[in-house]
């Protein structure tokens, strides 16, 4: 069997009290059969036209040859470096199968100015961009695009010569693509971003970085039978009901790869449940942990733990892990796999899977600021070079660093969890990420980490529509040097700190506690910033 899950404590009495009534209700062949009505009246218009990803392993099938011969075109004319401009869900799939595979992909998924900057001067000559949005106006990626066309140029390379493009049907980036010239590859526009990995969007840039797409297709197709049957044995029933069936509902879902094959799954799975399952109130966190993570000893009541584990049965033979989830398989049998759960887990928490209603909010206050360019908020204080800004709540230990990030845990509910979010040039500054163990010791609740402006194309959705249970440590950076963007008004730069700030707005309207620290020189003060967390 390609996928093997293991269940036991609270997740497996979810499993017992809700699969037989899924297999009743004909879940299973429903989503197989593409009914929009299996989650209610309310979420039926969105679900009519999201449903796509079922058919996504026979409608990818003619993308192998193609994406296979267009690959050997790149390598016969000595181009062999793969950049893939996306946000959400046109990366996150593309990274896990790539990373898995062991062939290079550059991510791009990031409006850093020195991120930016960085790629652009690696093998450009050798470089093909693949630009990658479902909506076709996608902000980062048409900054990034712009950037490489003009770096083309500047390089005497034609850029339709080193551009390719995925898109939906329609949309601005195909009319684009349509007036350049530039190969433009066309996925399903009945498929959601966050479904999308068996599709063009994760297809076309993993195949031309030299992935196997035609056996991962193969593993999916391998699984599609248990998925489509109303059975007890559908994994697809039963990790969804171990995910959203619990009573109560253990709704922070800590994630950690223990020995699977897989590179980087948590971080794919973290978009599709954070953003499928946080709106109404409701939701389930994703938390993605290392092995030694805090969260894993803690004991939390409201965490379901779930183990990306080589061989799920022997690794419950070799070691009992009571309340856990252990689950293994194959990378395409468990990308269908958890879309069928998420999908199943939707029903179960009474929402809608496939609407986003939240993400737009950050985007369009973003856009405002960028429009409109008023002044900068007065920092509340200054210390070591850190500005601090943050909701009335956050600076009630005026002063000093240590006591606003105490106030700020302060505010933490008992149920509730800390999402930091790092608005900086990840490359330049990797050691920020261990702040969230940091945090997760001391606090005693699970810790999100997200690098901005990423995690608002996935964690985004749920901390403005879930449940108003988190407190918000949002860092940005001064960039040392910023880069423009091409026949806009703005730069990379003014274009993260922009999104930052809308970001936090946002958050700030929706009543959640938030905490700005801007570095204005990181290097020397990231020591400063872990000092206070700690």
């Amino acid at each position: 069997m390609t996928v093997s899950i293991h269940v036991s404590g609270d997740a497996r009495t979810a499993v017992q009290t809700h699969v037989p009534r899924l297999v009743a209700d004909l879940v299973a062949s429903g989503i197989t059969a593409e009914n929009p009505s299996l989650w209610g009246p309310a979420a039926e218009a969105e679900a009519s036209k999201r449903l796509g990803w079922v058919e996504a392993v026979a409608v990818s099938r003619p993308l192998v040859a193609e994406v296979s011969a267009l690959r050997e075109e790149f390598l016969a004319a000595g181009i062999d470096h793969i950049v893939l401009a996306g946000m959400g869900g046109s990366s996150l799939a593309p990274e896990v199968i790539t990373k898995t595979a062991g062939v290079e992909l550059t991510i791009l998924d990031s409006t850093a100015p020195g991120q930016l900057r960085a790629a652009l001067a690696d093998r450009l000559e050798t470089t093909v961009l693949v630009a990658s949005s479902k909506s076709g106006g996608t902000l980062e990626t048409d900054s990034q695009r712009r950037a490489y066309e003009s770096a083309f140029r500047a390089a005497g390379i034609d850029p339709v010569s080193r551009i390719v493009i995925v898109t939906d049907p329609g949309s601005p980036l195909e009319q684009l693509a349509t007036a350049a010239g530039y190969r433009t590859f066309l996925a399903d526009p009945d498929v959601g971003g966050r479904y999308s990995a068996l599709t063009a969007f994760g297809l076309v840039p993993s195949g031309l970085a030299g992935a196997d797409i035609g056996e991962l297709l193969d593993e999916a197709e391998a699984i599609s039978l248990n998925l489509a049957e109303d059975g007890s044995e559908n994994f697809g029933l039963i990790l969804g009901a171990a995910l959203a069936g619990t009573s109560p509902l253990r709704d922070k879902v800590a994630i950690v790869a223990d020995g699977t094959h897989i590179v980087g799954f948590a971080d794919w799975a973290e978009q599709l449940i954070a953003e499928s399952t946080g709106k109404d109130g409701k939701g389930l966190l994703p938390v993605v942990l290392d092995v030694d993570s805090p969260e894993l000893t803690e004991g939390l009541a409201d965490v379901q733990i779930v183990r990306l584990v080589a061989n799920a049965g022997e690794h419950h033979l070799r070691e009992r892990h009571p309340g856990e989830v252990l689950v293994s398989g194959t990378l395409g049998a468990l990308l269908l796999t958890w879309e069928y759960a998420i999908a199943v887990a939707g029903r179960l928490l009474g929402i809608d899977p496939f609407d986003q209603p939240d993400v737009e909010s950050a985007k369009e206050a973003a856009r405002g600021l960028l429009d409109d360019r008023p002044e900068p908020v007065s920092p509340a204080f200054v210390e070591g070079g850190i500005e601090v800004r943050g909701t009335p709540g956050t600076l009630t230990a005026a002063g000093t660093l240590a006591g606003a990030v105490e106030a700020l845990l302060a505010s933490l509910p008992a149920t509730g969890y800390v999402a930091v979010m790092a608005y900086v040039d990840r490359l330049a500054l990797p050691q920020l990420a261990a702040i969230r163990d940091l945090l997760a010791k001391r606090s005693g609740r699970p810790v999100t980490f997200g690098w901005g402006p990423r995690f608002l194309h996935s964690t985004g959705q749920y901390h403005k529509g879930g449940p108003a249970d988190g407190v918000f440590l949002q860092i940005t950076a001064d960039a040392p040097g910023d880069l423009e963007i091409p026949d806009r008004p703005f730069t990379f730069g003014q274009l993260i700190q922009a999104q930052a700030a809308g970001d936090a707005g946002v958050l700030a309207e929706h009543g959640r506690p938030v905490l700005r620290l801007n570095l204005t020189d990181a290097a020397a003060q990231v020591p400063t910033l872990i000092d206070a967390l700690r």
